[in-house]
């Protein structure tokens, strides 16, 4: 009996970190927090115990912002296949917690970001802005133009320069400018391959889509305009500063890589097949380009 009771309390610790994790969107607050690192790291040259502040920060942030929008999109996540298992849809957690839980998660956030040494004040206006931009602006958008994840993209720009600011680098900086816009871009098509694949859930919950506008044709050569300006961003990101060969190299060929993949996403009828695979390369291609900058940095 107590060999069955232990199991069942693994089981259910097991549960309860799964579902944590997928209320706060771990993983995406994970790449979040490596672009914070990527941003300090850059700037400083050098691994301190300095980085862990403004890392530590954002990531809080980053999973108090994903609890809070699962709070606000419950209704619409619930009428979507994707996303009616998350959760506050599904009846795991109430609102009332899920609340509670935002309001330590981003508390906490903001408390650490308010301790970083540098650029404090710049550091929680940027943090505030980041959740403001994608709790508030982007969320209200997104139910009223299929283009919302545009300017909503500008929080992927944020965290890098986070990591900038708090290693004791200027917002105006050049450098860190080109790495912000890098984000931006990034930010865009990674969400329109995931419209290839799940828009028609987008327009069943009644949210504008882009696929009641264009079809998956149409989309899939969009979306290749933007992933090759990703890699082109990529490549002028690589020479915006002091790049050392081997990293600047590297740098172009993994450029290269994904402009090379994305063009089979305009010579296929159904697109849908190569979709998911092009959103995975992206994402590696940006974790490439981190650990680019980073090994470039340390030179």
């Amino acid at each position: 009996m107590t060999e069955i009771a232990c199991q069942h309390r693994d089981t259910s610790l097991r549960a309860w970190v799964s579902m944590i994790g997928e209320l706060t969107k771990v993983r995406i607050a994970l790449v979040v927090t490596l672009s914070v690192a990527t941003g300090f790291l850059v700037f400083s040259e050098r691994l301190s115990l300095e980085i862990l502040l403004p890392l530590a920060g954002t990531f809080l942030l980053a999973c108090g912002s994903a609890v809070l929008n699962q709070v606000q999109e419950a209704r619409i996540d619930a009428l979507m296949p994707r996303t009616e298992r998350r959760p506050i849809p599904s009846g795991r957690v109430t609102r009332q917690w899920a609340i509670a839980l935002t309001i330590g998660l981003v508390g906490s956030g903001f408390t650490l970001l308010a301790s970083v040494e540098r650029h404090t004040l710049t550091v929680l206006a940027l943090g505030l802005l980041a959740l403001f931009w994608y709790n508030g602006v982007y969320v209200l958008l997104k139910r009223v133009t299929p283009f919302a994840v545009v300017p909503g993209s500008l929080i992927g720009a944020i965290p890098p320069v986070i990591g900038w600011v708090s290693a004791g680098g200027m917002v105006s900086d050049p450098t860190i400018l080109a790495l912000a816009v890098f984000f931006f871009l990034w930010q865009i098509p990674h969400f329109w391959l995931l419209l290839i694949l799940y828009g028609s859930e987008y327009e069943q919950a009644g949210l504008p889509s882009l696929t009641a506008t264009f079809s998956s044709i149409q989309l899939g050569r969009i979306t290749t305009v933007w992933i090759v300006a990703v890699a082109t961003a990529g490549v002028l990101l690589g020479t915006a500063s002091s790049s050392h060969l081997p990293w600047n190299g590297l740098i172009v060929l993994s450029s290269i890589w994904l402009s090379f993949n994305a063009m089979f996403l305009i010579r296929v009828k159904r697109i849908e097949n190569l979709a998911f695979r092009a959103f995975m390369q992206i994402n590696v291609y940006v974790l490439l380009i981190m650990a680019f900058l980073v090994g470039n940095a340390f030179y």
